[in-house]
């Protein structure tokens, strides 16, 4: 199967397009490469350009009418930066997506997968969320993601496009191989965080944020092995016409999680276990736009995409501080 991959140079995206080809797919990648490296797309068929290039998109299916299948990453998602940056947000989230899904329709390319985000979940006493619970979006970044998945559902009511969404936790570690894994110099997510302080590029690890209703107060999260949740994606493009048949809805959510929640300081702890050394470690408040969190229930993506996560937390630490021995090697920086 040929699948169009939007945000392929990205890190999930990156790690997803290689899950594809060892299913036996061909991914066809569109990246703008305004964060993703031109490195992670590798030998892959790649069109360098904006998801909102209607005439781009129509130059893609012309020359791969046989893409059955579309996994729309392309996204701006640092929180803190949504704060300070809302307009850039909405605009390369929200209104170039809708560019896409309309011309996707019209293409007759009518199947989309979507990655949207456990940070639309409100905050529940037990942090468990199904995805028909609540929704509390506390960030521009959550809400683009929110208004998204909305577009999709409305669409998929209106028109022939057909949209599975999966509502991502936390992904972390880097694809089995050392390919691909967290490109940012100085990665926003905690887990990129404590590799830089345990190898000595910063002087300390934060937790911002130690005051939340959490079992020892720090936020909450479910963290999930990337290559775990790039496999959740090969199953969704095979499975695709079976899912939305058995969910009987022109669209359907799903959460893709490990199930179990792990506060920020047991992060710590398994990180250093797998390090082997203790890391520095400082308090800060949250920062902008931060939730408490929340875990995956999952039990949908059990019953519809018969998945489960394969691989431990600990698999997924060991995973980011080897690609952090290895990524100047492939980027030309640490």
């Amino acid at each position: 199967m040929k699948v169009l991959v939007t945000g392929g140079a990205g890190y999930i995206g990156s790690v997803t397009a290689k899950a594809l080809e060892e299913a036996g797919h061909t991914p066809v990648i569109l990246d703008s490469l305004l964060t993703g490296p031109l490195a992670f797309v590798r030998d892959r068929t790649f069109y360098e350009g904006d998801i909102a290039d209607r005439a781009l998109l129509r130059r893609v299916v012309d020359e791969h009418p046989d893409i059955e299948a579309t996994i729309h990453m392309a996204a701006r998602i640092v929180v803190p930066e949504s704060v300070e940056l809302p307009y850039e947000y909405y605009r390369d989230n929200v209104a170039k997506s809708l560019e896409l899904f309309d011309e996707l329709n019209n293409l007759g390319k009518t199947r989309v997968l979507f990655s949207s985000s456990a940070s639309l979940y409100a905050t529940k006493d037990d942090f468990e969320v199904t995805e028909d619970d609540a929704l509390d979006p506390p960030s521009p970044y959550a809400r683009t993601k929110r208004m998204m998945e909305q577009i999709l559902q409305d669409m998929a009511v209106a028109t022939d496009l057909r949209a599975i969404i999966l509502r991502y936790f936390n992904p972390i570690g880097s694809d089995p191989d050392l390919e691909s894994g967290i490109y940012a110099k100085e990665p926003s997510h905690v887990l990129g965080q404590l590799v830089m302080a345990a190898r000595g590029q910063k002087d300390a690890f934060t937790i911002t944020g130690v005051d939340h209703p959490t079992r020892d107060g720090t936020g909450i999260r479910d963290y999930i092995h990337v290559w775990d949740l790039a496999r959740a994606h090969v199953r969704a493009i095979e499975k695709f016409d079976e899912v939305i048949a058995e969910a009987a809805a022109p669209s359907v959510i799903i959460n893709v999680g490990t199930g179990e929640g792990v506060t920020v300081r047991e992060l710590v702890t398994a990180f250093q276990n797998v390090f082997g050394h203790e890391v520095p470690v400082r308090e800060a408040p949250p920062r902008p736009g931060d939730a408490v969190g929340a875990f995956a229930n999952v039990d949908r993506s059990a019953r519809l995409l018969d998945w489960r996560t394969e691989l431990s937390l600990e698999d997924a630490i060991a995973s980011a501080l080897a690609w952090g021995e290895k990524r100047r090697e492939i980027l030309g920086y640490e």
